[in-house]
């Protein structure tokens, strides 16, 4: 039986073919492996291994190996790969050596409590850390952690993509900047543990992304707006429409997270994503223009004349120019297979 996702996964290999030979016979380590870039990561590493003859190996953190195995059976399955099952921020370190640690994992989101006033981050910085401990101590060469474009703060509203060289960031005295300033954090953490003990740190700064494996019904617009369409509409913007986003397809991703991997150089960050900007009335638009033409569209409430727009666009030309990396699929088509991905997903999960 064919993968459902073979075509990308084929196109992953094609993509990233002469970056492999770094990994063979190796072992990597990798976090966060049931979220959405944890599941791409997993599954192209699977597929390269049986497709190229690795013999490489992964190890797998999750706190539940089932959730991995409900969303990707056929790489769960392979004898390439291996669970730990633990928490990010205590888990029990594997035995053997690691040259390749990917740290991917994130916490979800969740509001500061009288016992943890200071929300996600303890859990992302005491995770970093924990991780970052476990490399330093397992022959680690390159280790890459998976930051995000809200290191930056808010975008300026005259700033149409922003660029790695922007020094902002989150105000301080911002309360629910958590993510931001523990991504900050980490990254800081991660360039001198680097610095300290020998080995490569990789940044990899992501913003926004399509494709199958992203959650519908989380606050990711373009997931809200496919469950919106696949439910039979409408499609609900939740605010005025006018904020701005780009989204690099799934697949795209993880070429872009092997090479910099692999050819990245340490410590300088490379924003991954598309510099392509769509507001979300627009993308509202496209996902039912893709999907089932005719939807209905509503928007909570009318735009107010004059008002600055929100932006979280990243520029791009980094990675292009050092390590050839350019969106090659559109949102029209990370649409579309989304879309189907959904649906097929939702046939199999009712079928008898």
């Amino acid at each position: 039986m064919a993968h459902p996702l073979q075509q990308d996964l084929d196109y992953i290999l094609a993509q990233t073919g002469d970056l492999w030979e770094a990994i063979r016979g190796q072992a990597v380590f990798i976090t966060g492996g049931t979220g959405f870039v944890g599941t791409w990561l997993v599954e192209s590493f699977v597929w390269a291994n049986r497709k190229l003859d690795l013999g490489a190996r992964a190890v797998l953190l999750t706190r539940n190996p089932d959730a991995f195995r409900a969303k990707a059976p056929e790489a769960a399955e392979h004898s390439s790969l291996r669970f730990v099952r633990g928490e990010i921020d205590s888990f029990e370190f594997p035995d053997g050596s690691f040259p390749y640690v990917i740290h991917a994992a994130t916490q979800s989101y969740f509001g500061p409590t009288a016992a943890r006033p200071a929300s996600i981050f303890d859990s992302e910085v005491e995770g970093t850390r924990r991780v970052l401990d476990f490399a330093r101590t397992h022959g680690t060469r390159r280790f890459l952690f998976t930051s995000s474009g809200a290191v930056y703060g808010k975008q300026p509203a005259g700033m149409a993509n922003i660029p790695e060289e922007y020094a902002g960031a989150p105000l301080t005295t911002d309360a629910s900047s958590a993510y931001g300033q523990a991504k900050r954090v980490s990254e800081w953490l991660s360039v001198m543990y680097a610095r300290q003990y020998g080995f490569v740190t990789l940044l990899p700064r992501l913003f926004a992304f399509a494709g199958p494996h992203l959650p519908l019904d989380l606050n990711f617009a373009i997931g809200n707006f496919l469950r919106d369409v696949i439910a039979g509409g409408p499609v609900r913007i939740q605010g005025d429409g006018t904020p701005e986003r780009s989204y690099l397809y799934a697949a795209d991703l993880a070429i872009w997270l092997w090479t910099i991997l692999i050819r990245g150089e340490s410590g300088r960050p490379y924003n991954v994503g598309s510099g392509v900007a769509v507001t979300i009335a627009q993308l509202a638009r496209a996902v039912v223009d893709n999907t089932v033409p005719g939807t209905a569209t509503e928007i909570a409430r009318e735009a107010v004349a004059g008002m600055p727009i929100a932006r979280y666009v990243p520029a791009v030309d980094r990675a292009a120019r050092e390590l050839g990396l350019r969106p090659v699929i559109g949102l029209e088509e990370a649409i579309r297979r989304m879309y189907a991905w959904s649906r097929e997903s939702r046939a199999r999960a009712i079928a008898p």
